[in-house]
C-alpha cells in the first residue's frame, strides 16, 4: 500500500490552491464543501471562480510567492506549469506543509481519491496513481448503485446512535439493534417514501416512541 488512506478534518483550516483553472476551480470548491477557508493564487480565474458566491473562498490575482503558504494546513498546486506545480511543491516541503500536484506527473505527498457523496457517507476510490479510468469506471458504478437514500439513511442512524448512546454504551445491544435495522430493507423504503413502513421498522426494533418524524423532521424536504 502506498499511501495510508484518510479523511481530514479540515473545517476552518486555511488550505491553499495555486491555480485557478478548472483543475484549481474543483480542488477550492471541495475544500469549501468541507469547511475549509481556501485562498486561491492565480493570474486568472475560471468563470466560476469569479462568480462564485462562496465567502470560505478568497481570489488572489497574483502570481505564487513562497510567502503565499504562511499559516497553510495544505496546499494544492493545480496550475498548467509542471515545473511551477513542483516549485510550489518544494516550497511547501520546506515550511512542513502537506502538498498534492495536480498533474499526475508527480504525486506531492498526497492524491486525491475519486469520490461519490451521499451526505455524511462518503465513498473514495484510488488506485494510488496507477489507472485514474478505474478510479472514475468505480465511482461511476458506486454513483449508480448507491443513490440519495444513502444518505439519509446514514443521518438517521446517527440520529438513532446519539439516542442509544445517551442511554448508556452497550456495545453487543448496540451492535444487534444495527444489524436487524440493516436488515429491514430501509435504503429502498426511504427512496420509495415509505413513512410508515419506515415507522413500523423503527418502532419494532427500537420501541415505540421511535418514528421518522421525531427522528428526521426534515425528512420530507430532502430531495432524493
Amino acid at each position: 500500500m502506498d499511501y495510508y488512506p484518510i479523511f481530514l478534518d479540515v473545517k476552518d483550516r486555511c488550505c491553499l490552491v495555486a491555480g485557478g483553472g478548472a483543475v484549481g476551480t474543483r480542488k477550492a470548491f471541495g475544500l469549501a464543501r468541507a469547511g475549509a477557508r481556501v485562498t486561491v493564487v492565480s493570474p486568472d480565474f475560471s468563470d466560476e471562480l469569479s462568480n462564485m458566491p462562496v465567502s470560505a473562498i478568497t481570489l488572489k490575482k497574483k502570481n505564487f510567492e513562497d510567502s503565499d503558504l504562511d499559516g497553510m494546513s495544505l496546499a494544492f498546486a493545480a496550475t498548467d506549469n509542471m515545473q511551477l506545480n513542483a516549485g510550489i511543491r518544494q516550497a511547501a516541503q520546506k515550511k512542513n506543509i502537506l502538498c498534492n500536484i495536480a498533474d499526475g506527473r508527480d504525486k506531492g505527498d498526497f492524491i486525491l481519491p475519486a469520490v461519490v457523496e451521499r451526505g455524511d457517507l462518503i465513498f473514495a476510490v484510488s488506485t494510488c496513481g496507477a489507472s485514474p479510468a478505474l478510479s472514475k469506471h468505480l465511482r461511476l458504478a458506486l454513483e449508480a448503485r448507491f443513490g440519495p437514500e444513502y444518505g439519509i439513511l446514514a443521518a438517521l442512524l446517527g440520529r438513532i446512535r446519539a439516542i442509544l448512546l445517551e442511554r448508556g454504551h452497550d456495545p453487543k445491544g448496540h451492535r444487534k439493534t444495527f444489524c436487524a435495522l440493516l436488515d429491514a430493507d430501509l435504503p429502498e423504503k426511504i427512496a420509495a417514501g415509505q413513512t410508515r413502513q419506515i415507522d413500523t421498522v423503527l418502532a419494532g426494533i427500537l420501541g415505540e416512541g421511535f418514528s421518522l418524524e421525531r427522528l428526521m423532521p426534515d425528512f420530507g424536504t430532502r430531495e432524493l
